[in-house]
């Protein structure tokens, strides 16, 4: 039988109690969202506007290099016509189009390039053009556009400009122009490729060597020439700077 006590110490209820039932763990997760609804949802059409003008943009890109790749195609169906043996007259009956020289070539492919309105080709392709049309200032200006670029594009341009710059210096009747026309040469030689593991190094050399014999430099360019066999072994660069070599008294 259960006495007074026993009653009084059964449940007992702390001052302020409140019975009502609360959830565990505070709002629910849809409580929590429902405030910041409007906020995710514009940042979701601001992800959308972003998306889509990042795919817009590359589908333009693709479409550009698609039509660039069709003017450069037409350049190239230019360049691939053949260029006729010296003093063989051209075939009226044949369909294929032949060039009398070199220079008639490049300047077709010159044509060809200036329609076409593309720059696709690269400014080493277009000066070494221009070079065998024989209008080097012009070829000047367009490796020096080249010059910059990295990888084998650079060393090319970078070669092609010492080049142009030796034809033109060659070409002064100016004894001072035609000394500064080879040491700019020379410089831009000297900047082709500065990696000894780097592509076309051994030309690099050799063509100093060319250079600094023309300066007259006799004992440089001689060491140069046989920099660049040693850098060359195995290629077409050892014969020539033997060739050099043999021609400054070596």
């Amino acid at each position: 039988m259960a006495t007074k006590n026993d009653k009084d110490n059964k449940d007992p209820k702390p001052a302020g109690f409140d019975p009502k039932p609360v959830q565990l763990g505070g709002e629910s997760l849809l409580d929590r969202l429902l405030p910041h609804v409007k906020k995710i949802m514009w940042s979701l059409v601001a992800v959308s506007a972003v998306l889509a003008v990042y795919f817009t943009v590359r589908h333009f890109q693709d479409r550009k290099k698609e039509k660039e790749t069709e003017k450069l195609q037409a350049v190239l169906d230019v360049a691939a016509h053949q260029v006729r043996s010296p003093n063989e007259p051209a075939d009226p009956k044949s369909k294929d189009v032949t060039y009398a020289s070199e220079k008639e070539r490049a300047d077709a492919i010159l044509d060809a390039l200036a329609k076409a309105n593309t720059d696709a080709a690269g400014p080493t392709y277009k000066a070494s053009l221009l070079l065998q049309a024989g209008k080097i200032d012009e070829a000047i200006t367009e490796y020096r556009r080249g010059q910059g670029k990295t990888g084998l594009d650079g060393v090319l341009a970078r070669e092609g400009l010492g080049i142009a710059l030796e034809m033109k210096a060659e070409a002064e009747k100016d004894p001072a122009a035609r000394q500064k026309g080879l040491d700019d040469a020379l410089a831009a030689f000297r900047a082709m490729q500065p990696d000894a593991t780097g592509p076309r190094y051994a030309f690099a050399l050799y063509h100093q060597g060319r250079i600094l014999g023309i300066l007259g430099k006799t004992d440089e360019a001689k060491q140069t020439l046989e920099k660049a066999k040693d850098a060359g072994k195995g290629t077409e660069v050892v014969e020539l700077a033997d060739q050099r070599i043999a021609s400054l008294g070596g």
